[in-house]
């Protein structure tokens, strides 16, 4: 259930009776032909559809993320590591100081990833606090099942292109983008000129029903999570 459909007095009673909560965290940052909120539309859309028949409360994705290498593309915006960790940490504190006491917390972009060290020691400091960090797209089966449609699953790339992050309007191209060498992760005027539209090859889209193959699998692991993985 998202959180917005919820007022204070019904989250009340729902911790009389439960203490697990969904945290979405994600980026907005360039997604080449996709939107700027690709990360932010999947963290919060996986996060929803798997806690619906639970009814675990979820919270709005976080927008910003650690994206340093994009901050070249118009749109894109990053955090420093520690920042997003602090912030991470005072939303698991007020959380806490409620009565929430089992913490999934869903991300969506690989910057972010850094930041799951100092939460789940947060955590561990915590009496009574579990806390789950989980990389939709970076599961052994969501892996699995990517590569059996298609080479090279990735950022911007066919593997994020959904019917819920693609614009109206816009065409993308029909030919495969030849993947580079090397992607110059700390320097983000050389990865604009590395990578141009911003894709890091590939493929740029894939037939809906092998898309939506893949996005079931992704939203089972995250209900398994919420249901059994504490």
């Amino acid at each position: 259930m998202r959180i917005a459909a919820m007022n204070w007095m019904q989250v009340e009673a729902y911790l009389k009776r439960d203490d697990r909560v969904v945290l979405p965290i994600a980026s907005t940052e360039q997604h080449a032909y996709l939107s700027l909120a690709t990360d932010l539309i999947l963290a919060e859309r996986v996060s929803v559809e798997a806690a619906e028949p639970t009814g675990v409360p979820v919270y709005p994705a976080m927008p910003f993320g650690v994206a340093p290498g994009f901050t070249t593309y118009p749109g894109s915006v990053s955090l420093r590591i520690e920042t997003l960790a602090a912030v991470l940490r005072e939303i698991l504190d007020s959380l806490y100081s409620q009565g929430f006491r089992r913490f999934l917390v869903v991300n969506a972009h690989g910057g972010n990833v850094p930041a799951e060290e100092p939460i789940v020691a947060w955590a561990s400091d915590h009496d009574g606090a579990r806390l789950r960090f989980h990389s939709w797209w970076t599961s052994e089966r969501v892996e699995a099942t990517a590569e059996a449609i298609y080479p090279n699953p990735t950022h911007a790339n066919w593997f994020e292109n959904f019917p819920w992050t693609r614009l109206e309007g816009v065409t993308l191209p029909s030919e495969d983008k030849p993947v580079p060498a090397e992607i110059p992760f700390g320097d983000p005027v050389a990865m604009r000129a590395t990578l141009g539209d911003g894709t890091f090859g590939g493929a740029y889209e894939r037939p809906d029903e092998e898309m939506l193959r893949l996005w079931e699998i992704a939203v089972a692991e995250v209900r398994e999570l919420i249901e059994s993985g504490w």
